[in-house]
């Protein structure tokens, strides 16, 4: 009876599981590598499909076996994943309610475990583009479906907040594994194993989030949505941890029955429809929506986490190897905070929070501008607390995309390059101007 059990968990044991399965797949995700110029950088981006790529560019063997490409092929291989993210949420758009939940995370996990393989033996550009572009459109599927799966399977609207906290706690752990793997294969440059090794391995994260969903549930709205009622009826049993016929399982799928064929009286939602300020002021929650990403990619979080070891070395100061160990550190850092906001989250609001964080990141942003500015060794350990301190802030407010990644992780070498200290007053008016919109 236990193996059963343990095979088909139910009540608190089902959503532990779901969450902990939604926790490896958002550890896949990411906000794009960093592409570095020095010999010793390594990644650091949430997530471990995306941020695994930015250290290769600088690992020897990884340049040497596709003929040193320059900084602008560099780039492109990079971003490239990002645009295979774009091009898999929008087909998730359309494929989502036909496939439904478990079938479209299985899917992007497909593309992921594929992807990874792709990319770990690669000889050729061309077959690393591929495979970039492959894994991108897993994520694509992944993190457009996975927040709603986690959703519509927690029965209790209080838990909702707090278990996105922590799926964006399992990405920024994603983040951590791949500062210290990629740090570990830095004594081993000169061999291949040391960038086949961690593209590969995100292949075994996918099936690990395949392992965990044939035993799990789909989502009881959708199998509604599709007038499979019993089915839904034998996934409530089992999310409450009661019988089939319990008066809490039949209570529940009335209510998800109701607010179906409420939504199907007002007729067929076209596109027109979704972009349009009725009654349920679609339009407007789709700009708050979107706004809220955008504000967090373009707000300078790509600066600091795509190329932390390039900035503490280029614009602080600091040896190769101390920038890696520092950005490695900052990562932890990063995940405690992001883990914080799964306790304040339902006590402060979302809105509460994001403008605290947003004032909290001008700051950080002003203070390094400033401290860079001045070129004293005072100031300039002023600006990196800043600049560490800026994760906090950036917790706090962003644990509410793809766009504004592709054009952050573009412009970064460059501003660095050619702005210096000047560069980073961009995101602290950034940040300030979010303020009257949050």
């Amino acid at each position: 009876m236990a193996i059963l059990d343990f095979f088909r968990p139910e009540g608190r044991a089902l959503l532990i599981n779901i969450t902990l399965s939604c926790g490896i797949g958002f550890m896949l995700f990411g906000n794009a590598s960093r592409a570095s110029q020095s010999r010793w950088t390594l990644l650091t981006i949430p997530g471990y499909d995306q941020g695994v790529f930015g250290g290769l560019l600088s690992n020897p063997s990884f340049l040497a076996r596709f003929d040193n490409p320059g900084v602008t092929l560099q780039g492109q291989i990079v971003s490239t994943y990002t645009l295979g993210c774009i091009l898999g949420s929008i087909i998730a758009i359309f494929t989502g309610d036909p496939l439904g939940r478990v079938k479209s995370v299985m899917l992007g996990c497909i593309c992921l475990t594929v992807g990874g393989i792709l990319q770990a033996t690669a000889f050729t550009v061309p077959h690393m583009i591929i495979g970039r572009i492959i894994s991108g459109l897993g994520i694509g599927f992944n993190t457009t479906t996975i927040p709603i799966w986690q959703s519509e399977t927690c029965l209790k609207p209080s838990l909702r907040g707090r278990l996105v906290a922590v799926q964006l706690t399992c990405l920024v752990f994603g983040f951590v594994l791949t500062n210290w793997m990629n740090f570990g294969f830095t004594y081993v440059t000169d061999n291949e194993i040391s960038w086949r090794f961690p593209l590969g391995f995100q292949a075994l994260l996918a099936i690990g989030t395949v392992a965990f969903v044939p035993f799990l549930v789909e989502s009881p709205r959708w199998l509604c949505l599709k007038d499979r009622h019993e089915e839904a009826r034998a996934v409530l049993a089992r999310l409450h941890a009661k019988p089939i016929d319990h008066p809490d399982v039949k209570e529940t799928l009335e209510i998800i029955i109701e607010t179906i064929a409420e939504e199907k009286a007002d007729g067929e939602i076209g596109w027109r429809e979704v972009f349009h300020n009725g009654r349920q002021q679609t339009m407007r929650r789709i700009l708050l929506g979107c706004g809220a990403n955008v504000f967090q990619q373009i707000g300078g979080v790509n600066v600091v986490a795509y190329y932390l070891p390039v900035v503490l070395e280029r614009s602080f100061g600091f040896s190769p190897r101390m920038s890696l160990i520092l950005s490695a550190v900052d990562s932890m850092q990063w995940m405690f905070w992001g883990a914080c906001t799964t306790y304040v989250i339902e006590r402060f609001g979302r809105k509460k929070l994001m403008i605290f964080g947003a004032s909290g990141c001008s700051m950080c942003f002003a203070v390094t501008a400033i401290g860079l500015s001045v070129g004293t060794k005072v100031s300039n350990g002023v600006a990196v607390a800043f600049i560490f301190m800026f994760y906090f802030f950036f917790s706090i407010a962003m644990v509410t995309n793809w766009v504004g990644v592709y054009l952050i992780v573009s412009i970064t070498p460059i501003g660095i390059q050619n702005l210096g200290a000047h560069f980073y007053i961009i995101f602290a008016v950034l940040n300030a101007a979010f303020l009257p919109f949050l």
